[in-house]
């Protein structure tokens, strides 16, 4: 009896063994299906998120400057947010704030045609109205708004280099984070340091 009850108690064990990781696979296999967009479909607008869309409303660069910004073509934005620590002058702040106002205002009208675009493109899709002519058209729209975006915010900064000097320019992407500030401290061997600081516009 006990041999028999031994054994049962073996075949028992082999099985749960066996049949576990199958269970675990599945439930895995399961989880997988799961979309990495699940909870999007409450959104508004599907392919803008409400960041996205308030980003667009209140003139944000939405990533679209990067290549000047991280290429060390300042900002017109965050050139007067740090105007003090890069010693701006008054002509230059005024230049430079005039470059902004216009880049804001170019950028909220043309954020908010890519929204109306977007929705539009959205309403098609969910109303089951949408043909591939439709579609054509309305994705061209999109690219076209979105270039236009682009250029305004690109355009801003292609013309603050003008305004500043080669120190300031070097300053701004230190406090950036994009360069090493140890420029002030590290003065070559040869130069007079006052001369040296002054040049790479450090106080």
């Amino acid at each position: 009896m006990n041999m028999q009850m031994t054994a049962r108690s073996f075949l028992l064990l082999a099985l749960t063994l066996t049949l576990c990781p199958v269970s675990a696979l599945a439930k895995d296999n399961h989880h997988s299906h799961t979309s990495k967009y699940a909870g999007q479909e409450k959104r508004e607008i599907k392919s803008l998120s409400a960041d996205d869309i308030a980003e667009l409303r209140r003139r944000g660069g939405w990533g679209l400057a990067k290549a000047a910004e991280l290429n060390g073509v300042p900002g017109p934005i965050h050139l007067l947010e740090l105007k003090k620590e890069i010693a701006l002058t008054d002509a230059q702040i005024a230049a430079i704030t005039r470059i902004y106002d216009g880049m804001k205002a170019e950028a909220v009208k043309r954020g908010e045609k890519l929204i109306v675009l977007e929705k539009e493109l959205e309403s098609h899709f969910r109303n089951r109205t949408v043909t591939e002519t439709i579609l054509r058209r309305s994705l061209a729209a999109i690219a076209e708004a979105r270039q236009a975006l682009r250029f305004t915010h690109l355009a801003a900064h292609l013309r603050t280099p003008e305004i500043l000097s080669e120190a300031q320019i070097r300053k701004y992407n230190a406090l950036r984070g994009y360069t090493k500030a140890d420029s002030c401290d590290a003065v070559p061997k040869g130069h007079n340091p006052a001369m040296w600081r002054k040049h790479n516009g450090c106080k």
